[in-house]
Parts: structure tokens; C-alpha cells; sequence
């Protein structure tokens, strides 16, 4: 089944909204997780032990339409300091706005990165209204898009999930 390491890119990341989404996945995937925060100074560090996985889980919000500058500082480190085999890199992104389709860019921007350095690409979670959602009696909403999002990356899928508050 293969082991997971999930990487939150949020700037906040202690507290972050990003931190409770990976929480949620963690308690819909069976396969053995290791749950971390990207900082300035664990770039190395997190490097190091990709190796140990066989899949990578990218979760993070949606900064100025595209990834935050966290994720991308080690993304350009990762780039320079590959690991010997590449795990594959699933994405789950959330957004303030209430259109999930806003976090396209964003995860295009992280298609980009697999496609130029040889990772392959898993499925992607987009969530629109992130930061309310959770928060709402629509939490059952993100909850099942999660499960079968989760059920996809531990299949080695490569599919495309979104859900959002359904307002007008």
C-alpha cells in the first residue's frame, strides 16, 4: 500500500485551516502517514526523509492565486535536492472563494513541478469556501469529498475532486 507523507504548505500552518484538512485525511486513509510543516528551516530535513514514501500529499491555501510562498521556497529547495526514487504528489488545496475552480492555477502551477522534475502526478482535492466550510452544517460535504479523495490517493489514482458550499 505504500506510505504517505503529508506536507502542509500554509504559512500558518500550526493554525491553519490547512492543518484540520490534513486531520480529516488522515482519519479517512489507511495507509501509514507522517504529518508535517513546512518552515524556513526544515527544507533539508523533509528532503531527507521523502525517500521513506511512496506518496506525497500537498496541502495548502491559495495565496494571490497561486501556491504560498512556504510551498514554493521548498519546492525550488526539492528541485536542487531530489530524493533517489520519486513518490507520487497529490494535491488538496483550499480557497476563500466560494468557486473551487479558483485554486486551478495553483494547481497547475504544482502539475508544472511534477512534469519538469519526473514525480508523478496523484489526484487533486479543490475546495472552495475553505475557510468557512469547515466551520458550516456543509462540513459533511468537504468530509465526503475527503473520503473519496483519500481512497484515490491510496489507489494511485490520478483524479481531479471538488466541493464548495452549495450557495448562490
Amino acid at each position: 500500500m505504500g506510505r504517505l507523507m503529508i506536507l502542509n504548505g500554509s504559512p500558518r500552518a500550526p493554525r491553519s485551516n490547512s492543518r484540520r484538512y490534513a486531520q480529516l485525511f488522515c482519519d479517512n486513509c489507511p495507509m501509514e502517514t507522517m504529518y508535517a510543516d513546512i518552515t524556513r528551516t526544515n527544507h533539508q530535513t523533509l528532503c531527507a526523509q521523502i525517500d521513506r514514501f511512496s506518496h506525497v500529499l500537498l496541502v495548502f491555501p491559495l495565496y494571490a492565486d497561486g501556491i504560498p510562498v512556504t510551498l514554493l521556497n521548498f519546492l525550488k529547495f526539492l528541485e536542487t535536492h531530489p530524493p533517489h526514487s520519486r513518490p507520487t504528489v497529490s494535491v488538496l488545496v483550499n480557497c476563500g472563494f466560494l468557486e473551487a475552480c479558483q485554486n486551478d492555477v495553483a494547481v497547475r502551477m504544482v502539475e508544472l513541478f511534477c512534469r519538469q522534475n519526473r514525480y508523478p502526478l496523484g489526484s487533486v482535492l479543490k475546495i472552495g469556501s475553505g475557510e468557512a466550510i469547515l466551520d458550516s452544517p456543509f462540513r459533511v460535504l468537504a468530509a465526503r469529498k475527503i473520503r473519496r479523495f483519500a481512497k484515490s490517493v491510496v489507489r494511485g489514482e490520478q483524479r481531479t475532486f471538488e466541493v464548495t458550499m452549495p450557495l448562490p
